[in-house]
């Protein structure tokens, strides 16, 4: 993988501007119930930084898989589970 400088400084440009007092940084998730939900567009823009970095497809495709970003039979990706 290459590209780690360049996906660092897109996800800073596209973060926005809800940040948590963290910098952005998730905290770690307690229990299934207060477990904060992924959004769309979470997704999407890790999809982005995934595949900036990845060296070709295939590369592309392990590492989503591996990140759960790789959508599931009903669509949706298993960090959204």
């Amino acid at each position: 993988m290459s590209g780690s400088v360049e996906v660092r400084q897109f996800l800073l440009r596209y973060e926005g501007e809800g940040q948590s007092a963290t910098g952005g940084v998730p905290t770690q998730r307690v229990g299934r119930a207060d477990a904060p939900r992924v959004s769309d567009d979470q997704v999407r823009r890790a999809r982005l930084a995934v595949a900036r970095g990845a060296n070709d497809v295939e590369d592309c495709g392990q590492l989503l898989d591996m990140l759960g970003l790789k959508p599931g039979e009903d669509g949706r990706a298993p960090v959204q589970r």
